[in-house]
């Protein structure tokens, strides 16, 4: 995890110069600036992340007994529960699998920090946490670099969404810009490609030619890409598709346009 995070990130070529000054920012959070994190996947891929700080665990006795046995150690004492005390905490269609932890949230790098190398994935102004968790996995599955998202209009990374990215929010950095358009344009002069993913463009993505850098620009469901963002894309293109709907939820888009550009860039 450290080494993926060591290539997708550098410090000695930055996009443009910039005055000296802290390279992380936290993402903004709730009051006590902490996340929650629950299920297995999640909460134990937290605890192999060596920049994960974990403030407390809640586990039933099962759960206790399993990380046991497989030998997964903690770094705080767990508090022992009942699975009802954990349930009572989260929404009641989350399944938290007796295990529970609370949590510092991970930094967020630096747009300045972003190599231009491989493929990225932006998002403007997606909010659903069930999707931009299953963006997030399906990122993590294809050896995406980064995620670029909003400060403002996109869901927090604790919760639903983390538990939806079943444990690739250790594994993805996030990172967090103020604004859109002018983060895509510093990545376009920095050598990216950006393509935005349009289901009314013209050209088909697995037509056109991708090259690394790359980024792959998704907008929200219903509303699709801004007016600004699609401005700053040097191309637009869609998914082809055979059947009678010609859109996708968006995570299914993104994981489709993964598979389709991660082949061309690799080719």
């Amino acid at each position: 995890m450290k080494n993926a995070r060591k290539h997708a990130f550098r410090r000695d070529k930055p996009l443009r110069g910039r005055p000296p000054g802290p390279r992380f920012r936290r993402p903004p959070r709730g009051d006590d600036n902490g996340v929650i994190l629950y299920g297995w996947h999640t909460v134990t891929a937290a605890l192999a992340n060596p920049a994960r700080h974990i403030r407390k665990i809640v586990a039933t006795e099962n759960a206790l007994r399993r990380l046991a046995d497989e030998g997964i150690s903690l770094p705080v004492e767990p508090e022992l529960v009942r699975p009802d005390a954990i349930a009572a905490r989260l929404s009641p269609d989350a399944v938290h699998q007796g295990l529970l932890a609370e949590a510092d949230p991970l930094p967020s790098p630096a747009l300045a920090d972003l190599a231009a190398a491989g493929i990225v994935l932006v998002l403007d102004q997606i909010t659903d946490p069930h999707n931009v968790g299953a963006i997030l996995r399906t990122a993590a599955a294809f050896a995406v670099a980064a995620i670029v998202t909003t400060a403002r209009h996109s869901p927090e990374a604790t919760g639903v969404l983390a538990k939806s990215a079943s444990g690739a929010l250790e594994w993805v950095p996030i990172v967090i810009v103020q604004n859109l358009a002018r983060a895509l344009a510093e990545m376009k002069a920095h050598g990216f490609l950006l393509v935005g993913l349009d289901s009314e463009a013209a050209d088909d993505l697995s037509a056109l030619e991708l090259a690394s850098p790359l980024a792959l620009v998704l907008g929200a469901e219903g509303k699709g890409l801004r007016q600004g963002t699609r401005a700053v894309c040097d191309r637009l293109a869609c998914l082809a598709l055979p059947g009678a709907i010609k859109s996708l939820n968006v995570s299914n888009a993104a994981a489709l346009s993964l598979y389709i550009a991660s082949r061309a860039v690799a080719s």
